[in-house]
């Protein structure tokens, strides 16, 4: 029964070899601590004992050198599991450039997941190997973390707020993806599976999952259908900034402050028009908070694709 407990999950992605040697290193350090102190007291309850009622310990004397190495030497501890933890965690948080970006939509109880090149999947996720993917999250109710044990990711899915994660898988086979903050009665269901395949299997799940379009296209669609390009696009009737370019652009606001146009920025902007003016413009964009969680992901999808199309900065106001 107990060699079929999985205690350590097998190390699948980039991330896992360095996170498990911080994690060993500081059990070992605080094991070793822990056990010498045991040992101390042991010894000491044992040879300064009490050997007849009228024994009275003497006092001890201080020490400023003992006193000084029981404070610097657990501080460089201390400053070593920091040093070592901060950088971990910056390579964690800053994924390559050209990383596969998929987006992922948590909701009680299951995770859906979009391929930028189409495919949708719920509670899957097919991943090539050798290959950085960054997960665009959000949640579309209560806080959900997505969490893959053998990748030694995890991250929080916030509603109206979109986080990220990134790794890289290094070899192939079926991991699980858990939610590891409680969500509500059905939590312990809002489990997946990570798949990761060779990148000429992953090319050919791929194809055989498209479904005509991809999310840029599909973001193309929900962009005609709620009349976006009517204000948006060249010679339009109401002047409005142009989304050309937009992506990763500094804006300029009314109030003089600035602020990248990123994905947090633009769902501000589609469903909260008024809150950030942009510099030159008037505040005649209507609400949109009609849509969806999943409309909006392709709108976004759809405007970072017209980047590569050259323009001047501006947002949806």
């Amino acid at each position: 029964m107990l060699l079929q407990i999985e205690f350590i999950p097998e190390q699948a992605s980039t991330h896992a070899r360095e996170v498990d040697a911080l994690y060993y290193f500081l059990l070992a350090v605080c094991g070793s601590v822990g056990l010498l102190i045991t040992i101390v007291i042991f010894v000491f309850v044992i040879r300064f004992r009490r050997r007849h009622p009228d024994q009275r310990a003497s006092r001890m004397p201080g020490s400023v050198r003992l006193e000084t190495a029981w404070s610097f030497v657990p501080l460089v501890f201390f400053m070593i599991f920091f040093a070592w933890g901060a950088v971990q965690f910056g390579a964690m948080t800053h994924p390559p450039p050209n990383t596969l970006k998929i987006y992922v939509l948590g909701k009680q109880w299951m995770w859906k997941l979009w391929h930028e090149e189409g495919p949708s999947e719920i509670n899957e996720l097919h991943v090539p190997t050798g290959a950085p993917v960054e997960l665009v999250m959000i949640s579309e109710d209560v806080i959900h973390s997505f969490y893959v044990p053998a990748f030694r990711v995890k991250q929080d899915v916030l509603p109206g707020r979109y986080t990220s994660l990134w790794f890289e898988a290094v070899q192939p086979g079926t991991y699980n993806i858990f939610c590891a903050e409680y969500c509500g009665a059905e939590h312990s269901r809002m489990i997946g599976k990570v798949h990761v395949l060779e990148p000429a299997a992953y090319a050919q799940w791929l194809q055989g999952g498209r479904q005509g379009e991809t999310m840029a296209s599909a973001g193309a669609r929900v962009f005609q259908r709620f009349g976006c390009a009517t204000c948006h696009m060249v010679a339009g009737p109401v002047p409005a900034p142009r989304l050309e370019g937009l992506w990763g652009r500094e804006v300029e606001l009314e109030s003089g402050e600035t602020v990248i146009a990123d994905h947090d920025y633009i769902r501000r902007a589609i469903l909260n028009p008024q809150a950030e003016i942009v510099s030159g413009y008037q505040a005649q964009m209507p609400t949109y908070d009609q849509l969806t969680d999943e409309q909006v992901l392709l709108l976004i999808e759809y405007i970072q694709s017209l980047s590569e199309v050259p323009g001047p900065a501006g947002a949806q106001n």
